[in-house]
């Protein structure tokens, strides 16, 4: 079924859901009663909130669209076309994700892309171990909001050299923010937005805000181990075929003493997808550090590139958004 979601829509769908990059992005406008409004940046955000509007939530479904989209992009045109799918409702995940990229493929061999460069991640294995190193909560939010960024790294060298407010933000205010009550903090931050007179920040409330130093106060003070810090490195540098990827996963865990068992068996059972749908396990490359900047993937992710094309950019890409 095509879908042809409206070109004006809420902000708060993608400053909730999609993330900072496309956040900074965003052409934004508001209505007459002041509510925040965006020019669609993205297709899969309006076609999932198309899918709950008109059905029973869980039904399978294979919804496509073709349009144009609108991100700020420096000095490359604001408005350009996208097209693709969302496979919604299908249980079986391993199938679901092999047969998107199946029709990745397809779609790269109709525009004459016959040798793609591939390459696949996987957020729900990071995920998997961060849960095995019993992180607290406000940690594991902010080293999951790093994946697939460069910051990623660089955080987790100052985490883990002890130098935790100074990896995320100024020192002395979070600092101060980490040793008081939750309420007397969220509204001394409020205040101080107030005084300065200011009421949103990117479509972020003073209240929004206020929580979001708080998360990076919590972050500074609960820090991370020097040990912990180097397995998620060791992790991350882990780059290798899909078929090899799963063995040296397995001794990882092994080695490390974590057990990241169902994100492998995931792994494993797209792996016997992959091959059930034609695709060569030699062909595409795993990297462990690999993500898409876009905040809703929770598992199987990838990209596809031209080799022909000059500036290797990316010119298919998808993944798994449980969450959505």
């Amino acid at each position: 079924e095509m879908v042809e979601p409206a070109i004006l829509l809420p902000a708060d769908l993608f400053l909730d859901t999609a993330g900072e990059d496309i956040r900074r992005r965003l052409f934004l406008t508001s209505d007459a009663e002041g509510r925040e409004l965006c020019l669609r940046p993205e297709f899969t955000i309006p076609v999932c909130r198309h899918y709950l509007a008109t059905g029973e939530a869980g039904r399978e479904a294979a919804l496509g669209y073709f349009g144009p989209v609108f991100r700020q992009r420096g000095r490359e045109a604001g408005e350009f076309l996208q097209a693709g799918i969302e496979l919604l409702g299908n249980d079986d995940r391993a199938a679901a994700d092999a047969d998107v990229l199946a029709l990745a493929f397809e779609a790269a061999h109709l525009f004459a892309v016959d040798a793609p460069r591939v390459k696949i991640g996987d957020e729900g294995v990071f995920l998997a171990l961060l849960d095995g190193l019993g992180l607290a909560a406000p940690l594991r939010r902010r080293l999951r909001g790093l994946f697939g960024t460069p910051r990623l790294r660089t955080t987790l060298d100052s985490l883990g050299n002890g130098d935790g407010a100074d990896a995320i933000g100024r020192p002395g205010f979070l600092a101060a923010l980490s040793g008081a009550a939750p309420d007397d903090a969220r509204r001394l931050v409020e205040d101080l937005l107030g005084l300065a007179g200011i009421a949103t920040v990117g479509g972020r409330t003073a209240h929004e805000i206020a929580e979001r130093f708080l998360e990076r106060a919590a972050v500074g003070a609960d820090g991370l181990s020097a040990e912990a810090a180097a397995v998620v490195g060791r992790y991350l540098d882990l780059s290798t075929t899909p078929e090899r990827a799963l063995d040296r996963l397995d001794a990882f865990q092994r080695e490390i003493g974590i057990d990241l068992g169902a994100a492998l068996d995931l792994f494993a059972r797209r792996n016997d997808a992959f091959r059930d749908c034609g695709i060569d396990l030699d062909r595409p490359l795993f990297a462990a550090d690999f993500g898409r900047n876009l905040d809703y993937y929770t598992g199987f992710v990838f990209e596809m590139r031209d080799p022909d094309r000059a500036d290797d950019r990316p010119v298919i890409g998808g993944g798994r958004y449980d969450g959505l």
